[in-house]
């Protein structure tokens, strides 16, 4: 239970930043100290934690995942189901914010502010995006900014699709009006009040961010346009958008090895690409996309089958800028942790620091493959097995 006091020794740890080999004490749900030899004795029944040869980090915060399924766009066989807890937490994912995306007609708010309710009894922090692909934006309250005052669930839109054949090509007006607002809405509630993006393969690209961010006095924190890594051009225009203009863009982690288009960009590597061009680390993010459709293609490009995407590959691939692409582990651990914390405004998350939410994950120092993950100050992983399941999964 998330009462009971653990104390993890020894491990390395990146908070997201290197602070070297450190105690963790939580209890609670929160980290009540970090230090060096912390004593056992200070609380009554400690289970101690041995983090010797590990790294801890910040449990990862997953911004984009279709908690209710997502697809669809083959006819109604290819909706991909609801997810589970377990597929989440073997990832080292604690918090995740559900969208709808295409489907804004068979999955509906009320479907998924229930879905995220669920996932948080079940242990996790869950948030939503308000609305869909679709404009005007269906909302719960008939309004957005009503929808993030007064639903606590609620801390952003999204994914509103742009340059895409899939949206309502939506006008610049009716965009900026989304963005303003979204915004306004978090002002008034202490959220975020952030829009996600869905970006198409459209030659627009990102003309609509970079207009609002030059005739507006929005900033660019309200907007995180993703899938940039979707093709070559897209992603250098993303690169563009980020470095001159301070922007912020997300990469999407599922298409991985098996479900690469043969112009896409790995986000691994596109993470490598932004850092080299001189973008701030800290204007980077990644998302799963997790439990969306993907088509699967062969290594001609021939389209096989669809696939789901996986919340894992959240934490596959910030593992692989490090092993693979020579991203330093600090820089590669923000995307994942404490700048979606910060773009989102999710107190408590994404740092490990004391009175934060005891959301953590222990890998092995070299391959940083998972051994252990706390959710809440629950042990939900352990030696690499998933203790715990959702309702359905025994």
């Amino acid at each position: 239970m998330n009462g009971a006091m653990k104390l993890i020794r020894n491990a390395r740890l990146y908070a997201p930043e290197d602070l070297g080999c450190m105690d963790v004490l939580i209890g609670g749900g929160k980290i009540l100290r970090i230090g060096e030899s912390l004593p056992a004795e200070e609380a009554y029944h400690v289970e101690v934690i041995d983090g010797s040869g590990k790294i801890m980090m910040p449990g990862l915060i997953d911004a984009h995942v279709h908690i209710l399924g997502g697809g669809g766009e083959g006819g109604y066989r290819t909706r991909t189901p609801e997810i589970m807890l377990s597929d989440i937490i073997c990832g080292g994912v604690t918090t995740v914010v559900g969208c709808l995306g295409t489907d804004g007609t068979t999955r509906t708010m009320t479907n998924l502010i229930a879905k995220a309710r669920g996932l948080e009894e079940e242990g996790i922090t869950a948030y939503i995006y308000t609305g869909s692909y679709q404009v005007p934006v269906r909302t719960l309250t008939g309004s957005v900014a009503d929808d993030l005052i007064l639903l606590d669930k609620v801390i952003g839109t999204g994914e509103i699709a742009i340059s895409d054949h899939r949206s309502s090509q939506p006008t610049y007006e009716e965009f900026a009006r989304i963005v303003a607002d979204t915004r306004v809405g978090g002002i008034l509630s202490g959220k975020a009040g952030i829009v996600n993006i869905h970006m198409g393969d459209g030659r627009e690209q990102l003309d609509y961010l970079r207009r609002l961010l030059r005739e507006s006095q929005i900033p660019a924190s309200n907007m995180l346009p993703t899938h940039i890594n979707r093709n070559k051009s897209l992603m250098s225009d993303g690169i563009d958008y980020a470095r001159r203009l301070g922007g912020y863009i997300d990469l999407t982690t599922s298409s991985g090895p098996d479900f690469l288009d043969p112009d896409e960009v790995k986000a691994s590597a596109g993470l490598k690409m932004a850092l080299d061009a001189g973008v701030d680390a800290g204007h980077i993010t990644f998302s799963s996309d997790g439990q969306g459709s993907l088509p699967v293609f062969d290594e001609k490009g021939n389209f096989r089958h669809l696939g789901v995407g996986k919340v894992s590959s959240l934490y596959r691939e910030m593992k692989d800028a490090v092993l693979k692409d020579g991203v330093r582990l600090a820089d590669a651990l923000k995307t994942v942790t404490s700048k979606p914390a910060f773009l989102l405004k999710l107190k408590g998350k994404g740092r490990i620091t004391e009175y934060a939410d005891a959301d953590l994950v222990l890998s092995a120092s070299d391959t940083l493959e998972i051994d252990t993950v706390i959710a809440g100050g629950e042990t939900v992983v352990s030696g690499g097995e998933v203790l715990k399941r959702g309702t359905f999964e025994y």
